[in-house]
């Protein structure tokens, strides 16, 4: 008995190296043991077998996401740091906006906004390639050198003076290093939840309105003391520390996926993704308007001074920490991540056309408030449904990538589009406001068609 369990061990052995069809016959009528293989495929060598046994646990399926744990809330963290270094920082243009406008005086609203709205899209555009590196298994390089870019870009920013130096400074490098950075790191969260991922998301990207409270503090309490240079030299060396310690904890959790295009067309058969991605072309078309110009509407129409216009902004950033992680918890105990944007994005709609209403520092104060705590809210929630609609995470990188550099052509365009609308009207800000309402509903309307096309009408949390 003992030499059948044996040779039943060593057949077992004998099938696992030579290969799936290989059979083992066991003859022990001789009195001893003898070992008989067919295969229709040839035996591998040594050197395949060690290799093979080498790589298994490299492309080993991890198993489902952990869902929680320490290494999972620290990649929290670690996601809530990178987006307080780039959404944080792109959430300030407004600070931006109205110093190179009033004070620098580079150029119009609209040909400011280009300087912002080029850094976003070039962001976004990049997400398709950056998303697909991160499958490929390529996310701490992207991670280092986008790092790397994004600092220099601006310390390279606190010496320009003239427009093109802006340009090329805080549009291109440091929005080619925002690019490198924040994509796969987000997509990259979303593999360790599953369940709890719209909470996780929701932490994550308050990092974006903890950032856009720190920055223009920074600003205001900095321009009048030391200037420009200095001050966005401080907010470099700020994003550098925060940039190391967020690569601490980055670790990528699912095995490289080094086959696959650059780009899942395949993805634009399914109706949900596909009109997804449309409704959020025109959300994105429209909510960085508010973000923008509330200053420059404070200051040009109502006459606030720089101070009150940066306050602003901070008001509109700050209400975003809560009300980031309130409707994501929401989305994921009750309602669903899509089931909850929808309603908000008719709200956000609905603000932006009483914006026109406002004629007084008072009213601009209530905008500001109410707006920041909706829009908020969506930016939590875009992650988190644009990932739902993606069955094998594998590939959350490339989608994500994806939907982010169809939106960062939203991002790109909107924002210019208003501030041409406030030039051709002399000053005033109605077309602005008409323009960023009406894509606001335009894209509720197409995100009621996805839920149309997932589920129906049915009650499903979606």
């Amino acid at each position: 008995m003992a030499d059948v369990a044996e040779a039943e061990q060593i057949a077992g052995v004998q099938m696992e190296t030579v290969g799936e069809k290989q059979k083992v016959e066991i003859d022990t009528s001789a009195g001893g043991i003898h070992l008989t293989t067919s295969n229709s495929e040839k035996p591998r060598g040594v050197l395949s077998k060690t290799l093979s046994r080498l790589r298994a646990p490299d492309i080993a399926d991890p198993g489902p996401p952990p869902d929680g744990g320490f290494r999972a809330w620290t990649m929290v963290v670690a996601v809530h740091l990178v987006m307080f270094n780039t959404w944080g920082f792109i959430n300030s243009f407004g600070v931006f906006q109205t110093y190179y406008v009033d004070v620098m005086r580079i150029g119009g609203p609209s040909s400011v906004a280009w300087i912002g709205t080029t850094q976003v899209f070039v962001l976004f555009g990049m997400g398709t390639f950056t998303g697909r590196a991160l499958d490929a298994g390529f996310f701490k390089i992207q991670y280092i050198c986008g790092s790397v870019i994004y600092v220099m870009g601006l310390f390279l920013l606190s010496l320009c003076r003239e427009y093109w130096q802006i340009f090329l400074a805080q549009t291109l490098c440091v929005g080619f290093g925002y690019g490198l950075a924040f994509v796969p790191t987000l997509a990259l969260l979303s593999t360790y939840f599953l369940k709890r991922r719209s909470t996780a998301l929701g932490i994550a990207v308050t990092g974006s309105a903890t950032g856009g409270l720190v920055f223009p503090a920074i600003a205001e309490t900095m321009l009048p003391k030391v200037g420009f240079p200095w001050t966005v030299r401080t907010m470099a060396f700020v994003q550098l520390i925060l940039a190391i310690v967020a690569f601490i904890f980055l670790k990528p959790r699912l095995p490289p996926r080094k086959s696959g295009p650059v780009v899942e067309w395949s993805a634009f058969r399914e109706a949900p993704y596909t009109l997804y991605i449309i409704g959020s072309f025109l959300y994105f078309w429209s909510v960085y308007v508010g973000f923008f110009f509330v200053g420059t509407f404070g200051r040009d129409a109502l006459g606030t001074s720089q101070a009150t216009s940066i306050n602003l902004l901070m008001v509109m950033n700050g209400v975003g920490v809560p009300s980031r992680i309130l409707p994501a918890y929401i989305a994921q105990r009750w309602a669903g991540p899509l089931n909850l944007m929808i309603p908000m994005v008719v709200v956000a709609g609905i603000i932006l056309y009483c914006w026109i209403a406002v004629h007084s520092v008072i009213g601009l104060w209530i905008f500001s408030v109410l707006y920041g705590v909706v829009a908020a809210g969506l930016q939590a929630l875009f992650p988190a449904v644009l990932t739902s609609l993606t069955r094998d995470q594998k590939k959350a990188g490339v989608r994500t990538g994806m939907g982010f550099s169809i939106a960062g052509v939203a991002v790109l365009t909107g924002p210019p589009i208003a501030g041409a609308l406030v030039q051709r009207d002399g000053g005033k800000f109605t077309g602005l406001q008409l323009f960023s309402a009406t894509s606001m509903i335009a894209a509720a309307m197409v995100l009621l068609c996805v839920r149309w096309v997932a589920v129906g009408w049915r009650r499903e949390k979606l």
